[in-house]
């Protein structure tokens, strides 16, 4: 593969004159509304780096949001007809409208919001090194450089969806890392790594990169191994974007448990046994007691008396008397 020279030769009048086109100058005048525009792009790839993971669900969201208008916008420029019969304010409306509703839709179902952002990872990995390699050796035809982006974005989503938090703290760092590396290179002037990705997809020799679009390019991966240990230690550690799962099924629980407590009927209620009542005569005394007790066991001052009491319940456990009305005992002999 030829590679264009990075010296351009120019002829004023009989002599040869040699320009450095890598030589780094900054004389482009900056408008207003791409500037500003720039400026929000960079304090959010800031914020997705150091603090994505605490903006789970805005993450989330613009990772849908990208992902619809990135594809409304390749759909109009593939589709000539599309273009002749929307105008721009129609094309923006309904990207846009595309975008927001595709956010939502990730927003609210995390699964499928980390499985888009598990084939952006892939996307954003693979590119970046494609850009480096076209640079020494050609990737042509079009369909190798194709099927690695797709073969290396689906293992990134399908590791995203098994380790969740992990990959979601890298996706954000290496999302956010991506977007600081293109605003450094709009506002340098440059501009010259996505027409990078454009001549990698159309089998045209890509432009050389001099030493300060490597610099811009070595700005991804260094911002990338800075924030991701940065989240995993200090900002995401302690949460979870599962938590508000697990308390929505805590909730749904709780009440799960009351209304089947309400449909339960309630237990029945098992009756008390009625108090044994006390009689005015069922006092007797202790000695009394004691002394019927020695002639039953035949220790009393008769030995040769016989008694036979029938019929009487005495209860010598209770320290005051009986608890059962007496009947009638028999008549006690001594011979």
């Amino acid at each position: 593969m030829a590679v264009p020279p990075l010296y351009v030769t120019e002829e004023p009048g009989a002599g040869l004159t040699e320009v450095d086109i890598c030589t780094f100058q900054i004389n482009i005048k900056y408008e207003v509304i791409q500037t500003v525009v720039c400026a929000v792009c960079l304090s959010f790839g800031l914020i997705y780096c150091f603090f994505g993971y605490r903006c789970f669900r805005m993450v989330m969201f613009f990772s849908g949001f990208l992902f619809a208008l990135g594809g409304v916008l390749l759909l109009y420029s593939k589709e000539p007809s599309l273009n002749t019969h929307a105008g721009m304010e129609t094309k923006a409306g309904i990207g846009l409208g595309v975008g927001v509703l595709c956010g939502l839709v990730t927003m609210l179902v995390s699964t499928v919001g980390l499985l888009l952002s598990g084939l952006q990872l892939g996307g954003l990995l693979s590119l970046s090194v494609l850009v480096a390699v076209a640079q020494f050796h050609s990737l042509s035809p079009a369909w190798v450089p194709l099927s690695v982006v797709l073969a290396v974005s689906i293992v990134a989503a399908v590791v995203t969806l098994q380790w969740q938090k992990l990959f979601a703290v890298v996706y954000t760092s290496v999302f956010g890392s991506a977007v600081v590396m293109l605003c450094v290179d709009y506002l340098a002037g440059a501009f010259a790594l996505p027409d990078q990705v454009y001549d990698l997809f159309c089998e045209a020799d890509p432009r050389p990169l001099c030493w300060y679009n490597w610099v811009i390019l070595g700005i991804c991966p260094a911002l990338s191994l800075v924030s991701a240990p940065a989240q995993w230690m200090f900002t995401a550690k302690g949460v979870s974007h599962r938590e508000a799962e697990f308390a929505k099924q805590r909730r749904n629980a709780k009440k799960y448990r009351y209304k089947e407590t309400r449909r339960r009927p309630p237990p029945h209620r098992r009756r008390r046994p009625p108090p044994l009542k006390r009689y005015a005569g069922d006092v007797l005394a202790p000695s009394y007691l004691q002394s019927l007790q020695e002639r039953q066991m035949g220790t009393g001052s008769s030995t040769s008396s016989v008694s036979t009491i029938t019929h009487t319940l005495i209860d010598f456990d209770f320290e005051t008397g009986s608890m059962v009305p007496l009947t009638a005992a028999s008549p006690v002999f001594a011979v």
